[in-house]
């Protein structure tokens, strides 16, 4: 039986689908994060991670991790491939090894074409599309110092600026500074910056506060709705950029989100009311998830083409 390995690694966490050469799933496990290769620290990560999740997707297919060999192997990773292939080289045995970008992995599950657009927002956002002519085009994804505008990092940021300026006297009052020293057990919101700032609050574990600002905007916190708002607005602007490189104005393209930002109800509804302004334009989640994308394109860099059947179900 050939096997074929996709895996989507980010700075949220890594999941893998191990598949046979018919398109079934055999399997599929889900480890930490595996955005970071550098250094020590960032290689022993990368490698615990695709170890984790590759050996628990095995686990779930019956299969021995120790002797998988596969015919096609995918990674989709977050912060690109730079220095990578060589690690997973030394990971994984696969007659062929594609290593790119998680952007590119959830472009390919993302619609039963393969072309449009998606539009990632989980701890940072990019988005990326291909048209009918396999030109490709993105936009953002330029980190957090310098973009990652409307991802979840990105959003607790603004929430912890204005956390700052109420404490400082010269911004609104909002609910979000209470819920965040709560959340961080600071004093007041000066602690609670330095605490972001030490090693003990990465940016995945900042990132995963998003949702209290989601919950303060559903409460009806006039900051964290206008956080809210803001990031559909500027996720919108992603993919209008994108839309524009590839496709003329008026021409039918399907555009799919991907990641936990698009959980809040509020801010997805905005976000589609924002896209689907441009004519043509159709929002819809997507088809496959990110790791099933790096799946599809492992088959595609083998020349396989196969129809993702789900995998069974095992007691």
């Amino acid at each position: 039986m050939k096997l074929f390995l996709g895996v989507d690694g980010g700075q949220s966490g890594t999941t893998a689908a191990i598949g046979d050469e018919t398109g079934r799933v055999l399997g599929e496990g889900e480890a930490g994060p595996s955005n970071h290769a550098a250094g020590a620290e960032g290689r022993a990560k990368l490698e615990r991670a695709v170890r984790g999740c590759v050996g628990q997707a095995a686990a779930h297919a019956g299969l021995d991790a120790a002797t998988l060999e596969f015919e096609s192997a995918c990674f989709g990773m977050s912060g690109g491939p730079e220095g990578k292939h060589a690690i997973l080289s030394g990971l994984i045995r696969a007659e062929r090894l594609r290593v790119t970008t998680d952007a590119a992995v959830a472009l390919a599950g993302a619609t039963g074409s393969g072309q449009g657009i998606v539009v990632i927002a989980g701890t940072g956002s990019m988005a990326l599309g291909r048209n009918g002519q396999g030109r490709t085009a993105r936009a953002g994804g330029w980190g957090y110092v310098f973009g990652d505008e409307g991802g979840a990092f990105d959003m607790v940021r603004q929430a912890l600026r204005a956390a700052l300026r109420m404490e400082e006297g010269w911004g609104p009052a909002t609910s979000l500074r209470a819920v965040l020293l709560d959340a961080t057990a600071s004093i007041d919101a000066n602690e609670m910056l330095h605490r972001f700032y030490t090693p003990e609050w990465e940016r995945s574990r900042v990132a995963a506060l998003a949702p209290l600002v989601d919950r303060a905007a559903g409460e009806g916190d006039a900051v964290a709705l206008h956080i809210v708002n803001q990031a559909a607005q500027e996720l919108a602007v992603l993919a209008a950029a994108v839309r524009g490189q590839l496709w003329k104005p008026g021409e039918a393209v399907e555009i799919a989100y991907s990641g936990g930002v698009f959980k809040n109800r509020m801010l997805l509804e905005r976000f589609r009311m924002l896209v689907e302004m441009e004519a043509g334009n159709k929002l819809g989640p997507l088809k496959h998830p990110p790791h099933l994308g790096a799946l599809l394109e492992a088959y595609r860099v083998a020349g396989v083409s196969v129809e993702l059947r789900p995998r069974v179900q095992r007691d």
